[in-house]
C-alpha cells in the first residue's frame, strides 16, 4: 500500500471514524487533505469530481478510490494488519451493523444535525430551531438507548471494540460539548461505555482542534 490520501477535515465525524480505524490499526503512512465542510469546500468542482455529492471522507489508495465511511472502514480493516474491528461471530457482526445503520439513518442527523448543530454551528443548518433541537434530543436518545441495550454488560457495543463504537464516539464528542449532553446521554450503560471510549488512544489522538 504505497500511496494513501484521505480527503476531509478533522471536524467531520465520519473522517474521524476513518482516522480512528487507522489509529487502531497503527497505520500512519497516509496524507490527509483537509476539506472544510462548514466552509463548503467539498462542494468545489475538484471534489465533486471525487464524490458526486460533495461529501467526505474520500480515500484514495494507489489507483483505488473509495467513497463512504462504511466502505472505507471495512476496506482498511481488511487490508491493514492488527486486531480486527469487525466481530468474529455472525451475531456480533449483526449487532455492529444494526447500530452503524441506525447511526447513519437516524443518529447522525439527530445528534449532530439536531443537538450539536443547534449549539455549536447553527448557521450551517439554517439557524436555531427549537423543534429541530427537541426532535434531535428525542431521536438521539433512541439511538443511544438502542446502542447501549445492544451492548448489554459488554464493554463495547458489539462485545469487543468495533466499527459501531468508532461511528458513535465522534458524534457523541460534539454532543458532550453542549448544554443538552446530560439530557441526551443520561442512559443506562452510557457512562461506562463513554469512559472506555475516551480512554482509547485512537480517540485521544483524533480529537479535532475546534479553535
Amino acid at each position: 500500500m504505497s500511496t494513501m490520501t484521505l480527503w476531509g477535515f478533522d471536524g467531520s465525524t465520519y473522517v474521524r471514524t476513518v482516522k480512528m480505524v487507522l489509529a487502531e490499526k497503527g497505520f500512519t503512512d497516509y496524507t490527509q487533505v483537509p476539506l472544510n465542510v462548514l466552509a463548503g469546500e467539498p462542494k468545489s468542482p475538484e471534489h465533486l469530481a471525487r464524490h458526486p455529492f460533495g461529501k467526505v471522507p474520500v480515500l484514495d489508495v494507489n489507483d483505488l478510490r473509495l467513497l463512504e465511511t462504511a466502505a472505507i472502514a471495512r476496506y482498511l480493516n481488511d487490508v491493514l494488519p492488527g486486531k480486527s474491528l469487525i466481530p468474529a461471530t455472525p451475531a456480533d457482526r449483526a449487532r455492529m451493523d444494526m447500530v452503524v445503520g441506525l447511526i447513519d439513518s437516524y443518529g447522525y442527523g439527530a445528534l449532530l444535525g439536531g443537538v450539536a448543530a443547534y449549539h455549536l454551528f447553527p448557521d450551517f443548518v439554517g439557524g436555531k430551531n427549537a423543534a429541530m433541537l427537541q426532535a434531535g434530543i428525542d431521536n438521539g436518545r433512541k439511538v443511544i438507548e438502542f446502542a447501549m441495550q445492544t451492548k448489554g454488560s459488554a464493554p463495547f457495543i458489539a462485545g469487543e471494540l468495533s466499527l459501531a463504537d468508532l461511528y458513535l464516539a465522534p458524534i457523541v464528542f460534539y454532543v458532550s460539548l453542549t448544554p443538552d449532553a446530560a439530557t441526551v446521554c443520561n442512559i443506562p450503560g452510557f457512562a461506562d461505555w463513554w469512559t472506555q471510549v475516551q480512554a482509547l488512544k485512537s480517540y485521544q489522538d483524533t480529537v479535532p482542534n475546534l479553535g
